[in-house]
């Protein structure tokens, strides 16, 4: 018995071994071709001819501007871009290793059919998404459970559910908040209510904002006074469509006899207000109640808002800042900035499929524009899109890159329980300290002392760059890489998803070099926290 067990323990450590061997080398170590990848279908002229459009588009714009656009940036900058805006973490190095091993004709589309398959993606954008549709606070639990509102959210994306289908039930659902998520979108509402009822104008705000892009809640109170088209009866008419949706033992439903009353200013008395849409009325089926109405007004096909919001939206996480800023704020007429209105074509034309929207984006010249170029790059190209705009990294995409960049294989759905677990508490108690952003994480924010110590010194950093050869690529690397030259590439396509330059893998290869036991582990401790607190690491490029 105990020689069994001695044996299925070597075989264990081998195996381990062995994947880790084939991660250093670069041999793949599984069939690299992503489940449902049709690679031959992003060469068609259905897909072709949007994508080219697009390019055009912002060719013209960038002669108009008179600037010139950077070169391509590598293919493994581009993967690192698209990991970061939809998973929040940069590419292990068991799938660059893939990757490479594939050598697919369509990069970007390689990439996305994995992580489209992959529940990384559905569960960070669903989190993304949540927090324009009810914000950041988890709330009453017998009121309101955010974590299924986003599970059942991100199970839509999984399944690339239509994004019209899926604001539709936001809008409208009735019944349960436990038995059907979707009705969390009201609920979350009830929180400020001494009556634990559904708030009309939180709802209405929320709708236009998220929906629609646009700030109609700036005239809650008033007119709008600076030249704008808004009246305050356009927000109080349209949050009148919630009035009838009450909460009860049997969850959310809707009294049809129930009336919203509100006294504007300058009235002397509260009225019944009326339902209607600020804009674009004649889009408005009046069969259903009053909730589903407005959801069908609003994910209607000609109600152009609603596409151009999701479409500056997703674009907002692929670049690190939306096309119109801010975010919410789109203005009903143009002109708009190149590339809105043909996305936003394209989204409506294919019934606003949020994966064809992606493909086309990471398809098109702009995105993979480098951030770098031999000549000088100035707030102009920026502003263009000829060059891939830096952003500063949010924190949970820091703390999501660090603990990727810890760690050789994938940390993914797969991945075993205990190391999931380790890396939510890991993850959670990092943006804790770093600073959520809230709903506002589009803002641009200049990082902060706080911040840069938390990197330098805080726990997470020091616990996943120190030497353990369990847990910590780092470790793992020194102990196991042929060669100082192997560990330091390994290191840098590791965290920063490229390879190290001549310069740079001579500095740290000769750091290395004779270096044996605690005193290499060492070195390569300081090798990785370096990187990890290298600027280039900490934003997006």
């Amino acid at each position: 018995m105990i020689a069994r067990r001695l044996l299925f323990v070597l075989v264990c450590v081998l195996g381990v071994a062995g994947l880790i061997g084939g991660l250093l080398y670069g041999d793949a170590t599984e069939n690299p071709n992503p489940p449902g990848h049709q690679p031959q279908f992003y060469s068609q002229a259905e897909f072709r001819q949007v994508v080219d459009q697009l390019n055009a588009e912002f060719a013209a714009h960038w002669r108009e501007q008179e600037v010139s656009p950077t070169p391509r940036a590598p293919d493994l900058t581009i993967l690192r871009r698209i990991s970061l805006g939809l998973t929040g973490a940069v590419p292990s190095l068991e799938e660059i290793r893939m990757f490479e091993e594939a050598r697919p004709e369509h990069p970007e589309q390689w990439w996305l059919s994995r992580l489209f398959a992959d529940r990384r993606y559905s569960d960070y954008v669903a989190e993304r998404l949540a927090r324009a549709y009810v914000g950041t606070e988890n709330g009453p639990f017998l009121l309101y459970r955010r974590r299924r509102f986003v599970l059942w959210l991100s199970d839509q994306l999984h399944q690339n559910t239509r994004y019209d289908e899926i604001v539709r039930h936001l809008i409208s659902d009735s019944g349960l908040w436990t038995d059907n998520p979707a009705v969390n979108f009201v609920t979350v509402t009830c929180m400020q209510d001494q009556n634990n009822q559904p708030d009309p104008v939180r709802l209405a705000g929320r709708t236009t904002r998220a929906f629609l892009g646009v700030r109609l809640d700036c005239v809650q109170c008033h007119d709008d006074n600076l030249g704008g088209p808004w009246l305050q009866s356009d927000f109080h008419e349209l949050a009148a469509y919630f009035a009838p949706a009450g909460q009860s033992l049997v969850g959310i439903r809707d009294d049809p006899k129930k009336q919203y009353e509100y006294q504007y200013l300058h009235a002397e008395k509260a009225e019944n207000v009326p339902f209607r849409p600020p804009f674009n009325q004649d889009l408005v089926q009046p069969n259903g109640t009053p909730r589903e109405q407005l959801a069908r007004w609003v994910t209607h096909k000609e109600n152009r808002p609603f596409a151009r919001a999701m479409v500056n939206r997703m674009w907002a996480l692929m670049f690190g800042k939306p096309l119109v800023e801010p975010i919410d704020s789109i203005p009903l007429e143009g002109p708009y900035p190149p590339g809105l209105e043909l996305l936003a074509d394209d989204f409506i034309a294919h019934q606003f499929d949020i994966q064809r929207l992606v493909r086309v984006i990471a398809a098109s010249d702009v995105y993979q524009r480098d951030s770098q170029a031999d000549f000088e790059i100035t707030m102009d190209h920026e502003d263009a899109w000829a060059a891939f705009p830096l952003t500063r990294l949010r924190p949970e995409q820091m703390a999501g890159g660090l603990l990727q960049a810890s760690s050789l294989t994938t940390i993914d759905a797969d991945s075993h329980i205990i190391k999931k677990l380790i890396r939510f508490g890991q993850e959670a108690e990092f943006v804790k300290r770093y600073g959520d952003m809230g709903e506002d994480e589009f803002d641009d924010r200049g990082g902060t002392i706080p911040q840069r110590l938390l990197m330098l010194n805080g726990n997470l950093v020091q616990e996943r760059t120190a030497p353990n050869r369990l847990l910590n690529a780092a470790s793992r690397i020194g102990a196991l890489a042929p060669t100082d030259d192997q560990a330091v590439e390994t290191a840098y396509l590791a965290v920063l998803s490229r390879r190290p330059t001549a310069e740079e893998a001579r500095y740290f290869s000769e750091r290395l070099q004779g270096a044996k036991g605690d005193k290499r582990a060492e070195r390569m401790e300081d090798l990785y926290w370096t990187l990890v607190n290298s600027t280039e690491f900490s934003w997006n490029h």
